[in-house]
C-alpha cells in the first residue's frame, strides 16, 4: 500500500494553483471540471507520477473552523521535505511567501512554517542525509 494522493482544503482554487506551482514549483497534473470546481491535482517535478496533493475546495461547513483553528494554534495543515531547508526558505521569501517560523532546528531535523495564501500553514522540513 503507498499514499496515492493527499489533500489541503484551499478557499480558491485558481489562487491555489498559481501559489502552488509559480512560488512552491510543483506542476498541475489533473484539472478535471466538476460544476463548481475541479479535481485539481498538482505533482512534484521530480516525481511527476508520484504522490498527488488535492487542490481541494473548503466549502464544507466544517471545513472552515477547523482551518481557522489549526492557523489559530501555529498547527500545519501538511508538510513537504526539501533537500536544504535554508535555501528553500531564501528562495520562497525572495518570492514574496510569508513565513510564519523561519527555519528551526527539532531534533534531528530542521522545519519551518508558512502561509500558502489560501488558508493553511504549511511546514517545509529537511532530513540530515
Amino acid at each position: 500500500m503507498k499514499i496515492y494522493i493527499t489533500s489541503v482544503f484551499v478557499d480558491d482554487q485558481a489562487k491555489a494553483l498559481a501559489f502552488y506551482t509559480e512560488k512552491l514549483g510543483f506542476v498541475k497534473k489533473n484539472d478535471i471540471p466538476l460544476g463548481q470546481a475541479s479535481w485539481l491535482t498538482v505533482v512534484s517535478p521530480d516525481a511527476p507520477d508520484g504522490t498527488e496533493l488535492l487542490l481541494e475546495p473548503d466549502g464544507h461547513p466544517a471545513v472552515g473552523p477547523y482551518k481557522k483553528a489549526l492557523v489559530a494554534d501555529g498547527i500545519p495543515a501538511t508538510s513537504f521535505a526539501v533537500n536544504d531547508i535554508q535555501s528553500e526558505y531564501d528562495r520562497l521569501v525572495d518570492l514574496g511567501v510569508r513565513f510564519t517560523q523561519p527555519p528551526t532546528q527539532m531534533g534531528n531535523v530542521t522545519t519551518a512554517v508558512f502561509d500558502d495564501t489560501c488558508g493553511n500553514l504549511i511546514q517545509i522540513v529537511s532530513q540530515p542525509s
